[in-house]
């Protein structure tokens, strides 16, 4: 299956570090050769760059790697293709606009049945189960909510049961953001962890690449890493029960909803 990468901040950071190690996964340490992509959200824009070339040996990978592009909102995904071709437009994140807003989405698993339900304004420009189930529930966050709701918690509600509703149908774990939140669902497998004061060392599991966060950090900030499975072999990671959704603001878990 695929795997996720994702990133919530309270300042501008870039995730070259676990980006890092998350691309060795991409054809080196792990099997996910069929493309990957990543998003950044930098203001009310979205920096996206997407490969169907495997993540380890992507030259627009290691430009990635690099360029250490800052943001509060990092979305990424490196694809095992079970449902449609390798290709451009079946790269994830996805993406579509919804209040003005670029709505981001990538995910992991496979689904049963998702594309016998009716949609609406959205459409699939690829083939992939993944990318009909996020027009499928963007298109009911619309019908839903024609203008955004004043209440965060109301659309963290129904972003919970739309989750619920299609993680019947199979394995849903997945990223998404709207540009002020981060939202991680677990289906089967996900975990997370924060970095805040005092900052430690960390030791990538899948590179010889370690970083001491407190010589490249500041003393308030706070930065939130979700990742399929840890990226480093030194830290201790949260494990989110299946079933749940955990939702991240400015680096901080700020809600959850279990199974």
């Amino acid at each position: 299956m695929c795997e996720l990468l994702g990133m919530s901040a309270n300042v501008p950071t870039d995730i070259c570090f676990s980006f890092t190690g998350l691309m060795q996964r991409g054809g080196r340490t792990g099997p996910h050769r069929d493309g990957w992509g990543i998003a950044f959200y930098e203001g009310r824009g979205c920096r996206t760059f997407h490969d169907p070339n495997p993540s380890a040996e992507s030259e627009i990978a290691r430009l990635v790697q690099r360029y250490a592009i800052k943001s509060l909102i990092v979305v990424s995904h490196i694809r095992r293709a079970n449902r449609g071709r390798v290709c451009l437009e079946n790269t994830h994140p996805f993406s579509r606009e919804l209040w003005g807003r670029h709505w981001v989405f990538a995910h992991n698993g496979q689904l049963q049945g998702i594309k016998r339900l009716p949609l609406g304004l959205y459409q699939p420009i690829g083939t992939t189960d993944s990318e009909y189930a996020f027009c499928w529930m963007l298109g009911r966050i619309r019908q839903t909510f024609p203008e955004p709701p004043r209440r965060p918690a109301t659309l963290w509600r129904t972003i919970r049961a739309l989750s619920q509703e299609i993680n019947e149908r199979g394995v849903f774990n997945f990223l998404l953001s709207d540009a002020r939140y981060l939202y991680a669902h677990c289906g089967t497998q996900l975990s997370w962890l924060t970095r805040q004061a005092p900052f430690g060392k960390a030791r990538l599991s899948d590179a010889d690449m370690s970083v001491d966060f407190q010589q490249e950090t500041a003393p308030d900030d706070v930065v939130t890493v979700v990742a399929t499975r840890p990226l480093t072999d030194n830290e201790s990671w949260t494990v989110m029960p299946p079933g749940t959704l955990a939702i991240f603001g400015a680096g901080q878990p700020v809600a959850a909803f279990g199974s």
